[in-house]
């Protein structure tokens, strides 16, 4: 018998259902920010809570700190056929900053007011981290294994491109992903309610590729009294400009193409991808993240130059969030440079590439099983997903990825915009219907 931070008591005989509140409610209260600079507190104890949890139900997890504090727990579990491909499960820990001034009510207190989980990480993504331990405490307490085996990771810094994470695991320990061949993930199995007989259930089988980028110009530093035409604030600000109002072509991927098929066929009506302006209206809460995944995208978010108001510094830096759809990099560097111009100097922070697989096999047909049984209306369909996730560090091991963290959600919730932004919360309903979901894709897989 064991207490959780929130004071819940679990037994033996605790079901999923029955703890996954609690399970995220606690990983909500552990503050594990990543500022991408280690100055944040770290993954150390999200790790060592998801040990334990899983040590209290027979598994044998190891903790992996790649620096200090930044930790990640992997875990095994046998499954019935071990000769078999195994599946891989994976969430990271580490969550953005928040400004609790912002916030409602405070994000790093796991509160649950209006029937929902609320907090920094309760979509993105410590809602999945809790439904998977529910679900596997609740397997192995009762004896049940899953069809085959399935390694479990709950990784660092996803946020800032796992390189302290998934990408140390990956090229440092892939022994740990042995036998590996389909993994599931973040961002994917949300739902969509088109009406009142028909509901989407986004599942993931594309991301884009990213550049994040500094921008450099230098000019001629001098006195704010004299005139400069070689001011590098000047040349920078205007490259900017561009770039920030740029629209970059719309390029429609097999995924997207899918996805778009799908959504005319549900809304009964045919959807031009160049004038998208009107459907993306109709989709509420995911109209940022399926518009978005129509063309590439370079948003700017950082500027810096100068030191004093009356001196013309020598040179002026900007960052970049580049964002590449899946055969489409070569064309967005080439566009990159022709708006920027010759006199701007593009390095990347960090790059990574596109994803894209196929929306098919007995995975995904276990998915859609799963979905079906505990909701008679819904319709997995494929999805690209505007950002990126670890799943591109387990690609490099050949492993197929997809997202599949399966919540029903209510229509009027905003779910896109509480990635990365305020009033972060999930559903207590939905946490418990992922946890069902999630049992019966593992009697499937």
């Amino acid at each position: 018998m064991s207490e959780s931070l929130s004071g819940a008591t679990t037994t033996g005989t605790v079901k999923g259902e029955d703890e996954v509140v609690d399970l995220c409610r606690d990983l909500i209260r552990i503050d594990t920010s990543n500022y991408g600079d280690h100055s944040g507190p770290g993954e150390r104890a999200a790790a060592e809570y998801v040990a334990e949890k899983l040590a209290e139900v027979g598994l044998e997890p190891k903790i992996f700190e790649s620096h200090k504090g930044r930790a990640s727990t992997v875990a095994r579990i046998e499954g019935e056929d071990p000769s078999r491909p195994a599946l891989l499960i994976h969430g990271h820990t580490d969550v953005v900053p928040a400004n609790a001034e912002d916030w409602t009510h405070h994000p790093f207190s796991g509160e649950i007011v209006d029937d929902c989980v609320w907090g920094r990480g309760a979509v993105d993504m410590k809602d999945m981290d809790a439904m998977t331990l529910a679900v596997v405490r609740e397997r192995l307490r009762s004896g049940r294994k899953p069809p085959r085996d399935i390694v479990l990771a709950f990784l660092a810094d996803e946020e800032a491109g796992g390189v302290y994470g998934a990408k140390h695991l990956v090229n440092n320990h892939p022994d740990l992903f042995e036998g590996v061949t389909e993994a599931i993930g973040e961002v994917g199995g949300f739902s969509f309610t088109v009406n009142e007989q028909l509901r989407l259930y986004l599942i993931e089988t594309a991301q884009k590729g990213m550049h994040w980028m500094r921008l450099t110009v230098d000019g001629t530093a001098g006195h704010g009294s004299m005139t400069n035409n070689d001011n590098a604030i000047t040349e920078l600000t205007e490259a900017v400009g561009r770039l920030g109002r740029h629209k970059f072509p719309v390029r429609v991927t097999k995924t997207v193409r899918s996805f778009l098929d799908e959504l005319s066929d549900a809304l009964g009506t045919p959807l031009d991808p160049e004038n998208m302006d009107e459907t993306l209206t109709k989709l509420g809460g995911i109209a940022k993240i399926i518009g978005a995944t129509l063309q590439n995208t370079a948003a700017p978010t950082m500027l810096s130059a100068g030191y004093k108001v009356n001196v013309i510094p020598g040179q002026a830096t900007a960052h970049v969030d580049g964002r590449f759809l899946p055969g489409f990099e070569e064309e967005f560097l080439a566009d990159l440079d022709r708006i920027l111009g010759p006199r701007v100097k593009r390095e990347d922070v960090h790059a990574d590439k596109a994803l894209e697989t196929t929306f098919d096999g007995a995975l995904v047909d276990a998915m859609q099983s799963a979905l079906k049984a505990e909701d008679p209306i819904a319709r997995a369909v494929p999805y690209c997903l505007s950002g990126g996730t670890d799943a591109k560090s387990f690609d490099d091991l050949g492993i197929r990825c997809f997202g599949f963290a399966p919540l029903r959600l209510p229509p009027e919730l905003d779910f896109a915009g509480m990635f990365h932004g305020v009033d972060e919360r999930v559903p207590v309903d939905g946490l418990k219907f992922g946890v069902r979901v999630l049992d019966r894709f593992l009697d499937a897989c």
